[in-house]
């Protein structure tokens, strides 16, 4: 049976919620989650760059395009882009976790491990731990193919105007995060954030995340105890672009920041060190949202217009 790592243990034990064993993370994939990886049009992977930060990035392709020939490995034919930096770390070896999410369903299954092949096709990953995640926060969208104008890579230093006002009006994140060097059970995962427009307050280059209710799992949080290095991904459903920001992390377990926030546990804060967007990277096109039932239950940090 898989099991959490020592930090996610320890992050169980500060939030009051030790869970020991569960049988709902396994090494292998159930045929449930099989049959849904091949029904996905894109997948969020995070993965390690060279200096060992979290880097994240979304693989898009008709539905099939990722495939799990047996219940250990998931196959991905999708065209990493060169220019994506995410995309030069995905070598053989290297450590990734898979968030298979549809908005359309906010259904959601993870599959972290390591990748064993790259090639023109794309490439396999072997599986090492596997586990679904419940619908909450999940805002509904529809996506369908569209075909958009691929820009250049546009670093950032710091965050820009847009870059900010894409953060401060977002209902949807993602953070890649890894585990310390040397703990069993450990490696890079992704996961979703999500709540009302205005859930994440940003102030100058830090970003503070509420913590709500969830699986109890603190997969995340268990690994920026070990690691406060991450990355975050935000998509522009609008526009198609992406922009990763990778940075550090330090959370306020006391919930002091989060005090009056509606329904926050806890919060976490984000110091951008650095990150970039790829203009009209995703050939989707999304439907307006449907908000999550659980966001009745949560607040904002400021009024949005």
């Amino acid at each position: 049976m898989a099991s959490f790592h020592a930090d996610e243990r320890v992050a169980q034990a500060r939030a009051g919620h030790v869970l020991g064993e569960t049988p709902a993370i396994r090494p292998f994939m159930p045929e449930q989650h099989r049959t849904f990886f091949a029904g996905l049009s894109y997948l969020l992977v995070g993965t390690v760059d060279a200096v060992g930060a979290p880097v994240a990035t979304l693989l898009t392709g008709q539905p099939g395009f990722v495939q799990a020939p047996d219940a250990i490995h998931l196959d991905i034919a999708a065209a990493l882009d060169p220019a994506d930096p995410a995309a030069w770390a995905l070598i053989p070896g290297a450590e990734v976790g898979i968030l298979g999410l549809d908005l359309a369903t906010r259904r959601r299954n993870r599959a972290n491990g390591r990748v064993v092949r790259r090639d023109g096709n794309g490439l396999t990953i072997a599986v090492a731990q596997s586990f679904g995640n419940c619908p909450q926060y999940i805002q509904r969208r529809v996506a369908e193919p569209f075909q958009r104008t691929v820009g250049p890579i546009e670093p950032l230093a710091a965050l820009d105007p847009e870059a900010a006002a894409l953060i401060r009006g977002a209902d949807t994140l993602f953070v890649a995060s890894r585990a310390r060097d040397g703990l069993a059970d450990g490696g890079a995962d992704i996961s979703h954030r999500g709540g009302r427009p205005g859930f994440v307050r940003l102030e100058g280059d830090v970003l503070t995340v509420p913590d709500f209710s969830g699986n109890r799992y603190f997969n995340t949080l268990g690994n920026l105890i070990g690691e406060p290095r991450a990355a975050l991904l935000f998509l522009d459903f609008d526009r198609g672009d992406l922009l990763v920001l990778q940075g550090r992390t330090a959370i306020d377990w006391a919930g002091t920041a989060a005090t009056g926030l509606l329904g926050a546990q806890r919060s976490w804060t984000f110091t951008v060190e650095g990150g970039w967007r790829r203009r009209g990277a995703i050939p989707l096109r999304w439907s307006a949202p449907e908000p999550a039932p659980q966001l009745a239950r949560t607040g904002t940090w400021e009024p949005t217009a």
